[in-house]
């Protein structure tokens, strides 16, 4: 990719990555696009090496002041979630453009901060939402601009993604550490504030943005989760917006049995849907019977080499664009303004459930006398204690730190189980019949390793049984792994049909 220029520029970008977990998942798309990566920041040492394997000669540091005391240019940020709206002002006061990971800020207080701060700072500020840049919503955004499908009526768009694993582990699968805990944000945000990736293609392609936003409080919630309760992670968690133009869309993200993308638009003249897998379909014709046909949308040499990058393409373009207003001046989809409308409404989503569905407003924080209302607003959601909320104080921790090794190993072994369980229960609908004989051997190869996971997540329970460490064992060793049978003396035999 690096002898693959696509700006007509000599001007390299000096580029610092702070946070190497998802801020390396950029990393091979940079050179072709102007950027070299100079520095790096994370307080994991581990991720450190790798990316000074990558880096040979790189500055590499745990110390965020020493990161930001460097010679660089610009700063790709992806530190935790709730941290993005003060580490991007940190950045910007540093002298160094910001591309920031998603979310932008935590708080409208914060969101007010973190816009007068680029205003001050006549830096460039982009927000990396990556969504709407796939093909497909790139070329919707076309079709759109050029009136193929009127006004918006009404939308629904999807990120339900069920990623119980990483409330345990770091992005690159290693159990989180200190063993005793879990990921920072990941194990107790509630979904409502992880909005951008619906909601984000939908303003890009419609050219609207949010005004005010209704959500209720879905009470059911799946195994393994932290924390309980009307706020945090495991459940579902769909909204409705009010957009602009004074159309509407469900904005639905969390987590269910059933991972689901799919992607509506109604327009007064036409509509689409994209189903992951199914491609692109258009019902065009200013009727609802309109003829719906499938559509491939046209590639030229950028979205070729954008396909060879992650989310669709989507991390291409996000870098992109950001090297494009740097290089040129020519502005981004995702400036601040836009990164603040496209944040605003996870937060209100959250107040709005805890509220009973009450409608907040979604301020737009371009207009100075907006900001006054929630320049001193800092509600947020109670974090979860993840470095000492799993086991009491007290607990041995020479035990206790075996916890998020063994909850990693529960999660997999348990729905290795739940899976064939549950198939064998509709054997005899199944149209392949093939694929629940795979899912048996898979089982049966790993069944002692699923024995040793779920004895260690049976010591754990049973030394600290009213913690919420044991809950969250026991609810996938019990209602997931079905421990009584996997452990029966007979069970390997049922598996080789004996």
């Amino acid at each position: 990719m690096a002898t693959s220029p696509v700006f007509h520029s000599d001007r390299r970008i000096q580029l610092g990555i702070w946070g190497l977990g998802r801020g390396m998942n950029f990393y091979q798309t940079c050179a072709a696009l102007n950027f070299d990566v100079v520095a790096g920041c994370d307080y994991n040492e581990h991720m450190r090496r790798g990316f000074l394997e990558a880096n040979p000669g790189a500055f590499a540091t745990a110390d965020a002041e020493e990161f930001l005391a460097q010679d660089f240019d610009a700063v790709l940020l992806a530190t935790y979630c709730p941290s993005h709206g003060g580490d991007a002002r940190r950045c910007l006061a540093a002298g160094k453009h910001v591309l920031s990971e998603v979310t932008a800020f935590f708080t409208l207080a914060e969101g007010v901060q973190l816009v007068e701060a680029v205003e001050r700072s006549g830096l460039v500020y982009n927000l990396a939402e990556n969504y709407p840049f796939t093909p497909v919503m790139r070329y919707l955004k076309r079709k759109w601009d050029a009136g193929l499908f009127g006004e918006l009526m009404y939308a629904e768009f999807e990120y339900v993604h069920e990623c119980r694993s990483l409330c345990y582990t770091y992005i690159d699968g290693l159990p989180v550490q200190p063993g005793d805990s879990v990921h920072t944000w990941r194990s107790w945000l509630d979904f409502h504030y992880y909005c951008t990736h619906s909601l984000g293609p939908v303003m890009v392609i419609t050219g609207t943005r949010p005004t005010q936003v209704t959500a209720l409080v879905g009470d059911q919630r799946l195994a393994g989760y932290l924390p309980q309760g009307a706020e945090g992670a495991g459940g579902i968690a769909p909204s409705l917006i009010k957009m602009s133009n004074g159309g509407v869309m469900r904005n639905l993200m969390g987590v269910t049995t059933n991972d689901s993308h799919v992607q509506r638009l109604w327009g007064t003249r036409g509509a689409a849907e994209v189903n992951v897998g199914e491609g692109l379909k258009l019902r065009l014709g200013g009727s609802g019977n309109s003829p719906k046909l499938a559509v491939k949308p046209a590639e030229d040499e950028l979205d070729r080499l954008a396909n060879s990058t992650g989310h669709g393409g989507g991390d291409f373009w996000v870098l992109y664009y950001f090297a494009r207003q740097i290089l040129s001046g020519e502005p981004a989809p995702f400036d601040v303004y836009a990164a603040a409308d496209v944040t605003i409404p996870g937060i209100q989503a959250v107040r709005s459930a805890l509220a009973g569905g009450q409608p907040m407003a979604v301020p737009d924080l371009r207009d100075p006398a907006q900001r006054e209302k929630y320049r001193h607003d800092t509600w947020a959601q109670e974090p979860y204690d993840t470095r000492h909320g799993l086991f009491p104080r007290e607990a041995d921790r020479t035990q206790t730190g075996r916890f998020s090794t063994t909850m990693a190993d529960l999660i997999r072994y348990s729905l290795l189980y739940r899976q064939w369980a549950d198939w064998s229960a509709v054997a005899g609908d199944l149209v392949d019949p093939a694929r629940l004989s795979e899912m048996r051997q898979a089982l049966a190869a790993e069944l002692p390793e699923v024995r040793r996971s779920y004895a260690a997540a049976r010591a754990l329970i049973d030394a600290y049984p009213g913690s919420d460490g044991a809950r969250v064992l026991r609810e996938m060793l019990e209602d997931v792994g079905g421990e009584k049978r996997v452990l029966a003396p007979g069970f390997a035999d049922e598996l080789q049909g004996k």
